[in-house]
This record gives C-alpha cells, sequence and structure tokens, in this order.
C-alpha cells in the first residue's frame, strides 16, 4: 500500500477518535472508557467518511486517479475525510455510549 491510499485512512481514523473523544466527553451520563471512545471513534471516522463520499459522488472516482491527479497531503485533506471522519466517530461513539447506558440500567 502506498502512501497515496494510506494518508485518507489515517486522517479519517485520527478525526474519528476527535469526534469520538467529543462525544464522550459530552457524555458524562455514559459509562464509556477510553478504549471504547477510541476504536468507537476510529471505526465511526473510517466508516462516516466513506459513507459522506458516495453521497457527495466521490465513491464513482477511481481513488488511484484521484492520488495521481493531486498528490500530497492536500488530496488527504478535504471535506470528505474530516468531517465524514469526525461526524462518523461522533455517530458511532454516542450509539455505543446508548446502547452501554441502556444496558447498564
Amino acid at each position: 500500500m502506498d502512501m497515496n491510499t494510506l494518508l485518507p485512512i489515517i486522517i479519517q481514523v485520527i478525526t474519528g477518535v476527535i469526534g469520538g473523544q467529543a462525544v464522550g466527553a459530552a457524555l458524562k451520563t455514559a459509562a464509556m472508557g477510553q478504549l471504547t471512545k477510541i476504536l468507537g471513534g476510529a471505526v465511526g471516522g473510517v466508516g462516516g467518511a466513506a459513507i459522506l463520499g458516495s453521497l457527495l459522488g466521490g465513491g464513482a472516482v477511481d481513488p488511484a486517479a484521484a492520488a495521481a491527479a493531486t498528490s500530497g497531503l492536500g488530496s488527504a485533506l478535504n471535506l470528505q475525510n474530516i468531517v465524514g471522519g469526525a461526524g462518523g466517530g461522533a455517530i458511532l461513539t454516542a450509539i455505543i455510549g446508548a446502547v452501554m447506558n441502556a444496558m447498564k440500567k
């Protein structure tokens, strides 16, 4: 795997973890540990970016061709990776927190 393929995934994971941590801090009632917030945010970040990319029409673009056309860090720092990653991480972490809170009762 080359860096042009791996860098967007790294951005999605990082922004997903940030979104998961933000929701975890906001939902103090949900008894979630750090590992739960990190894993939920990371998985949600990659999934959220993939969903947002398909909704915005990014799914039709060949990733290898897009990476070749715009090489470097700038191609990884786009709306799909940042907003989709943070939003997906926040949403999945909130769902996990709600499920864990419901199971606790």
